[in-house]
């Protein structure tokens, strides 16, 4: 069984910024992908930014510049530096990896932590 823990979230300024950590159980190298989704109220779920195995990266166009994934095999964690935080990155932050078996993709899903941009 695969768990996920987010933790960093929290309240900061705009301009601020955050890390979130997020640890995997059994380690990160067995998922073809590891990243972050945030959902705010009354939208819909979508991807921040996301690694693969291969080390590439993906950001959404809203967060290129300021945020930035890495990752650490041997504590099996990964992070999301968010710098030059903005009102609208409030949001609740979600933990994904992605294994793929056989055919099928399998997400796993971490609990969320909130992240609020606010003076």
């Amino acid at each position: 069984q695969v768990q996920l823990v987010e933790s960093g979230g929290g309240l900061v300024q705009p301009g601020g910024s955050l890390r979130l950590s997020c640890a995997a159980s059994g380690g990160i190298s067995r998922f073809n992908a590891i990243g972050w989704y945030r959902q705010a109220p009354g939208k819909q779920r979508e991807l921040v930014a996301e690694i693969t195995t291969g080390g590439s990266t993906n950001y959404a166009d809203s967060v290129k510049g300021r945020f930035t994934i890495s990752t650490e095999n041997a504590k099996n964690t990964v992070y999301l530096q968010m710098n030059s935080l903005k009102p609208d990155d409030t949001a609740v932050y979600y933990c994904n990896a992605a294994e793929l078996m056989g055919r099928t993709t399998w997400h796993y899903w971490g609990q969320g932590t909130q992240v609020t941009v606010s003076s």
